[in-house]
């Protein structure tokens, strides 16, 4: 059969009234650290952006400004400190959430807990105390412990100073 010729001025047939287009917004996209399943990592964790663990860590984590992750395989033996923890593997250790706390059903914690909301789904496990604090009470805490950390650091600049004086 013949088929009519192409109008290229003819315009489109209107969509439908009533379909629903989501807007599309752009943001920047969540930069995350990852330790993957065979990495095993022993020390101190510190940073400014958010952090999933699928393998192993042993010592402290300080994150606090961002969230830890801890993945169906990840095995934390350490402190954790941070915004906002989500646990679906294991941690043996004490948390400090600024924000929350999240132990889905796989996840197991053995440690005290310090946070300012706190959500264990059906089938965790939580081992040790749970201390539920105003967000005031732990910005306060926060901010002695810095103090403290301040405090405990020897001064470089100032021990500087005097290596240089006393050799002059």
């Amino acid at each position: 059969m013949l088929q009519p010729p192409e109008n290229k001025n003819a315009t489109p047939p209107a969509s439908n009234p009533n379909t629903y287009t989501p807007v599309k917004t752009s943001s920047a996209p969540m930069e995350q650290a990852t330790i993957g399943r065979s990495l095993v990592i022993k020390g101190d964790i510190s940073g400014a952006e958010s952090l999933f663990v699928d393998g192993r860590i042993e010592g402290t984590v300080n994150i606090p400004e961002n969230r830890v992750t801890v993945g169906r395989n990840g095995v934390v033996t350490a402190d954790v400190n941070a915004r906002e923890v989500v646990i679906m593997g294991k941690v043996h250790g004490n948390i400090i959430c600024s924000d929350r706390l999240d132990i889905r059903s796989e996840g197991s914690v053995t440690g005290d807990v310090v946070v300012q909301r706190i959500s264990v789904e059906d089938g965790a496990i939580l081992k040790g105390s749970v201390q539920v604090q105003a967000a005031s009470e732990q910005k306060h805490k926060q901010n002695q412990n810095q103090q403290q950390r301040q405090e405990s650091k020897p001064n470089g600049d100032a021990s500087k100073a005097a290596t240089a004086t006393a050799g002059a």
